[in-house]
């Protein structure tokens, strides 16, 4: 036989090693998180999990192992006529469920049978987040980081993406929460990750890095939106270089217009957001932007937001938890446009700004 138990922890590093990782879970657990990478093969899915522990409760194990055998094995045979048979001998499959390891052993039995080089989780997908979140604290205290300040709209995203165009290495929390981090953050129509997805996707992330190399990251709050930054990186965000970006005022409303096209598109849902300021703002206030809104004139709009709501809760926020913002170059691109940003990621990499973690002589002309 050539079935192998590895513990989860052995296995953080060795995810490559591995022609398939298999997810046994049911589609709606694989849907909350899975391994990167992983591929949904569900012993039992959703409907026929909830009428097995429905059996097992209200008629007894037995009767419950035995319908749940029979739909394991009738999905079993599913999964192999439909993703093994032209597998080749030499291929080297990675199982995993929850924890107890019947449903992904059941399946990694079948396939050791037929003659295939099977590994199972043990302790399943439980075990594998418990060692992840570990090792998230690891790679984040080998990294060196470059942190991006700056105020709403002054092109944060914006240069991180050109960073990462040029080669840059480059942890974009936003893009990875499905959120502009903010309360009008929210992007219409997108869901965010559940916890547990954006946990396992920060790490994957991490896990690519060289510590050789700075990673640039935005100086985000603890949460993006609904979803949570884990301690250990915050805490090294917090304690890291920074740098302040810095855009013109115009072109700050410019590029948030053009970001948030869909509040312009769709007034309506731009006025249903701005209704959930009316606790920090007062109700008149509120009332007045919306008003305007839906006269169509929404730049006067967004030129209030920055001045009376973001900048003075980002700048307080910024100096008291970023401890050295204080000393951070003044970076500034010519103007709001993709090509200025390009530009000026360029200037920062060829400059070497961020190469290292405690550098503050290299900086670049407001």
């Amino acid at each position: 036989m050539s079935l192998t138990l590895v513990p989860a922890a052995a296995l953080i590093g060795r995810l490559a090693e591995f022609d398939t990782v298999i997810d046994a879970r049911s589609e709606d657990e694989f849907a909350l998180d899975h391994l990167p990478g992983a591929l949904s093969w569900p012993t039992l899915n959703n409907a026929e999990r909830i009428f097995i522990g429905t059996t097992y409760k209200q008629v007894n194990a037995f009767e419950a192992k035995k319908r749940g055998a029979a739909l394991a094995a009738k999905n079993i045979a599913a999964h192999i006529e439909r993703e093994v048979i032209d597998k080749a001998k030499t291929w080297k499959p990675l199982c995993y469920c929850w924890r107890g390891g019947k449903r992904s052993g059941s399946l990694a039995l079948i396939l050791d049978q037929i003659g295939f080089k099977v590994t199972l989780v043990e302790g399943g997908y439980k075990a594998f987040r418990a060692a992840m979140v570990l090792d998230t604290a690891r790679l984040v205290s080998r990294l060196n980081w470059q942190v991006v300040c700056g105020t709403t709209g002054s092109g944060k995203t914006r240069l991180l993406q050109a960073l990462a165009l040029q080669g840059a290495q480059v942890l974009d929390l936003e893009a990875l929460a499905n959120h502009r981090s903010s309360v009008l953050g929210g992007i219409p129509g997108v869901a965010q990750p559940s916890q547990k997805r954006f946990d396992m996707l920060v790490w994957d992330k991490l896990r690519g890095f060289d510590p050789a190399r700075p990673v640039f990251v935005e100086s985000e709050s603890k949460k993006v939106g609904n979803v949570a930054i884990a301690q250990d990186l915050m805490d090294a965000m917090r304690d890291s270089p920074c740098l302040n970006l810095v855009l013109h005022a115009d072109d700050r409303v410019k590029l948030l217009l053009e970001d948030y096209q869909f509040f312009v598109d769709d007034t309506a849902l731009f006025c249903d957001r701005l209704a959930v300021l009316t606790v920090q703002r007062g109700k008149a206030v509120v009332s007045a932007w919306q008003a305007s809104v839906h006269a169509g004139d929404i730049e006067p709009v967004v030129r209030d937001l920055l001045t009376q709501h973001y900048d003075p809760v980002y700048l307080q926020s910024i100096e008291r938890n970023f401890s050295q913002y204080s000393n951070a170059p003044l970076i500034s691109p010519a103007n709001h446009s993709l090509a200025a940003f390009s530009a000026l990621a360029g200037q920062l990499l060829g400059e070497g700004i961020g190469a290292a973690p405690t550098s503050t002589s290299a900086s670049t002309s407001a």
